[in-house]
């Protein structure tokens, strides 16, 4: 018996075969619609059924979601969710942004405002029990951004320096030992904002500004004969998109049109701006055996 009739003999057995050969001969039998399979009450297809994503965001934080000189809304939060529509609709526009602070992001998930939140949200258990979380698709931390002369090329040979380096941080409860987790001998200068912490660095009062690593790398595309990233980041948090809790079809298509983007077929639509907001180039995911399982063999 050929290994194809012992296939379709296995088939047959498990009462697998009829559906098995239909799609084969050309989809002379169909599958049962997704909404009729699942019921009509998830948010897929009501997104579907309304034609456009509504997606809650932010607009004065760079490089994750700002202003453009035009007032429109740009940002690498803008881009995942013109991915999640391209992934609806297969169309980037049909997604209207809903402007939030941050603590708004939550309330209108619950409220029904909006559909889901990409927001530079950062993953916690507390959160997790009133949000459905999405799998990551970014890892923040704290980086140091560096004058472009400096001889530092980041945190580890800053903590290896003869002499105490300073670094100029946001002002809060764990700043000290924060910097000292990467550069145990440097000595701390805390300001009262992010802004002063990198005016510190121009000064020269500061060797380095400790901030968030997804700044170090936007300011250092930005100015790059100004600024360099450290190449060395640490304390890492989790960036998620959030969503209302208790809807798997929902959650499941949002991870999947995100995982296609990180590793699979979509992967330029993410790392396209992952590049012009981030300045890294990043590999296309190897072909083989799945990255997410330790892949890069073939």
């Amino acid at each position: 018996m050929s290994s194809e009739l012992t296939r379709r003999a296995i088939l047959k057995a498990s009462g697998l075969g009829i559906g098995v050969g239909a799609l084969a001969l050309g989809g002379q039998r169909t599958l049962a619609a997704p909404a009729a399979q699942q019921g009509t009450d998830s948010k897929l297809y009501e997104v579907l059924s309304r034609g456009n994503v509504i997606v809650g965001t932010g607009s004065t934080n760079p490089p994750w979601h700002f202003e453009d000189d035009q007032g429109n809304l740009v940002g690498f939060d803008i881009e995942m969710g013109k991915i999640l529509a391209m992934g609806l609709f297969d169309d980037a526009t049909k997604v209207e942004f809903v402007r939030e602070a941050s603590d708004a992001r939550i309330p209108n998930l619950q409220a029904g405002q909006v559909d889901i939140v990409f927001q530079f949200m950062t993953v916690t258990p507390a959160r997790a029990q009133v949000v459905e979380f999405s799998i990551p698709y970014y890892r923040e931390g704290v980086g140091t951004l560096l004058l472009s002369d400096s001889p530092y090329a980041g945190a580890q040979d800053m903590a290896a320096a003869s002499t105490p380096v300073k670094v100029a941080i946001l002002q809060n409860v764990y700043a000290e030992d924060l910097v000292h987790q990467a550069i145990p001998n440097a000595e701390v200068l805390q300001l009262d904002s992010q802004a002063n912490a990198i005016q510190a660095l121009d000064s020269g009062r500061a060797d380095a500004a400790a901030i968030d690593e997804s700044t170090v790398r936007w300011l250092a595309q930005q100015s790059p004969d100004k600024y360099k990233a450290g190449n060395y980041g640490w304390s890492p948090q989790t960036y998620s998109a959030a969503m209302r809790p208790g809807d798997p079809v929902w959650l499941n298509f949002i991870n999947t049109t995100l995982h296609e983007a990180m590793t699979g077929v979509n992967f330029g639509l993410y790392a396209t701006p992952f590049e012009q907001f981030f300045g890294v180039k990043l590999p296309p995911p190897p072909v083989g055996f799945p990255v997410e399982f330790g892949g890069g063999r073939s």
